[in-house]
């Protein structure tokens, strides 16, 4: 009786352990610091000693900065959203008439000046561009991230700026044609902006979303070559808890099913965060008109840098339907 009740405290010392670990991981993972530095090389960069020192001191997360502006001209606006006041810039295209407008979401620990390429590439077409930093990133308030949860709110709040006419120019009949582009966790975004927040774009041009926040979990811990049962799933709900939602609800296929917009697919084959059966069933989930582009041999990083020419044509054709 007496070994029983030591083997239970111990068991119970060892899963309040993991628990605490996992909710300091967890916070780390989801709330940027004020500190000056970069953040944490990526775990499939690291060693095995610099592994298991991430492992015990949780990653470097400082807020991601917002880099110098593009080399074509911009407006920096700010846009009110319920996670706080964003900071976007807009552009016009070179040519006099505009075919729409393009409003661009970048990824998790990154900023707008992420995608100044593509908005050049997108105003070379002819459409007016909105790269946005979502909340807490970039020069957008506060210092938390939800991975593409509450980053849905900023999507439709930029929706609902470029819908209206009152705070810019030209007025809203020129952003009829509206494409929401986004990278990873802006793709994740875009998906329950239009699932479950009612926006209703033209098109979507989407980038390596991840199919749950559970497989990404599971999928950051297989790149470190470490086991991902149980501390995968006590990160998800501790993350989700800590920022008041449930992380394993957290769905891009789900979403996916909800969506009758045109939409692109980007991939890369060789991600180490997103896998091919997460990026099959996103596509599979997708209700409405769709097309899908797998780029070999690139992983999770922007296609353009490797394969421009591909991914202009394929970006192209797309919108040119």
């Amino acid at each position: 009786m007496l070994y029983r009740r030591r083997l239970f405290l111990l068991l119970l010392a060892i899963f309040g352990a993991m628990n605490a670990v996992a909710f300091f991981h967890a916070w780390r993972f989801t709330h940027f610091s004020n500190e000056p530095g970069v953040h944490s090389p990526n775990p499939e960069q690291l060693g095995p000693g610099r592994k298991l020192w991430m492992l015990l001191t949780g990653i470097r997360n400082p807020k991601p900065r917002t880099g110098p502006k593009p080399n074509f001209p911009v407006e920096t606006v700010t846009i009110a959203s319920p996670n706080g006041l964003l900071e976007a810039w807009y552009a016009r295209p070179d040519s006099s008439r505009s075919r729409g407008t393009v409003a661009l979401f970048h990824g998790y620990t990154s900023s707008k000046s992420h995608l100044i390429h593509e908005a050049g590439y997108f105003r070379h077409l002819g459409y007016n561009v909105l790269l946005v930093d979502q909340a807490g990133n970039g020069n957008s308030a506060g210092f938390r991230t939800t991975v593409g949860y509450r980053e849905a709110d900023d999507v439709a709040a930029a929706v609902r700026w470029l819908n209206d006419s009152t705070r810019h120019q030209p007025p809203a009949a020129s952003h009829q044609t509206l494409i929401l582009y986004g990278v990873s966790m802006g793709a994740v975004a875009i998906l329950r902006a239009e699932a479950e927040l009612g926006i209703r774009p033209t098109a979507n041009i989407l980038e390596c979303p991840y199919g749950n926040m559970r497989q990404t979990a599971y999928n950051r811990f297989e790149s470190m070559h470490v086991p991902a049962f149980p501390m995968a799933d006590l990160l998800v709900f501790w993350g989700g808890l800590q920022n008041s939602f449930w992380g394993f609800g957290l769905n891009a296929a789900h979403y996916a099913s909800q969506i009758r917009t045109p939409t692109l697919l980007l991939w890369g084959t060789a991600d180490p965060r997103v896998t091919r059966a997460e990026t099959d069933a996103i596509f599979a989930h997708l209700a409405g008109p769709k097309a899908r582009y797998d780029f070999p041999g690139v992983g999770h990083e922007p296609y353009w840098q490797r394969y421009s020419a591909d991914w202009e044509q394929q970006t192209r054709a797309f919108l040119g339907r």
